[in-house]
């Protein structure tokens, strides 16, 4: 069964070496995990957006448990809000959201769970991967899009936003392909409405960081 998008995310978040969530993902990986979702939805036909607000076009269940979530959440709410509200709604959900993906990710056999302990009690999780297929697989989708001019599919396009969000080119890429690649992933990334308020998002929010660091 393919992959959805806020799982293909989870695996590019991955360290490959320590099974761990990458730290230079965060706290961006949350708010691209919420882009993931609702990217999910509008592939799905769930929902649609314009500058003022994100919709739901279709309340029919989609079956999947984290997405029909997100979806009730967004025809429940009386004010609307628009693309990047939502995102930052959203984010502010992810640990549950990466509990429930880890989870599934592991009962496909895409992912080994591990726990240990260190200092006798402190407790620790990782999730290597079983072959690497499925990553190595995305990765190469993304590649595939960014070194050449072919039109990409919306998903693809989808997918390399949340990408940058999270500030992960910088890991698949080395420094000179990303040099070479950037105005690639911009221009790719930008074809969409929740791309562009997903880079916003973060953008602020980081702003916001750097300058709660300085004042500190």
């Amino acid at each position: 069964m393919p992959l959805t998008m806020p799982e293909e995310l989870m695996l590019l978040m991955l360290d490959d070496a320590t099974g761990r969530l990458m730290e230079r993902a965060m706290p961006a990986g949350d708010f691209a995990l919420a882009g993931a979702a609702l990217s999910e939805l509008a592939l799905a036909g769930r929902i649609d957006s314009d500058p003022q607000r994100l919709y739901v076009t279709d309340p029919t269940p989609t079956g999947d448990p984290l997405l029909d979530g997100v979806l009730a959440r967004l025809g429940s709410l009386l004010q609307p809000q628009d693309t990047r509200g939502w995102i930052e709604t959203l984010a502010m959900d992810a640990a549950e959201m990466r509990d429930a993906l880890f989870a599934r990710l592991v009962a496909a056999g895409v992912l080994r769970q591990q726990d240990s302990r260190f200092l006798w009690f402190f407790s620790e999780r990782r999730y290597p991967q079983a072959s690497g297929r499925e990553e190595r697989e995305v990765k190469a989708r993304l590649l595939g899009v960014l070194f050449n001019d072919d039109i990409p599919d919306t998903r693809d396009v989808l997918l390399i936003g949340l990408a940058r969000a999270a500030n992960l080119f910088a890991v698949i890429l080395s420094e000179e392909e990303l040099q070479r690649a950037q105005p690639r992933i911009d221009q790719v990334a930008d074809f969409e409405e929740i791309n562009r308020a997903l880079a916003a998002a973060v953008r602020d929010i980081l702003g916001q960081v750097a300058r709660y660091a300085f004042l500190a």
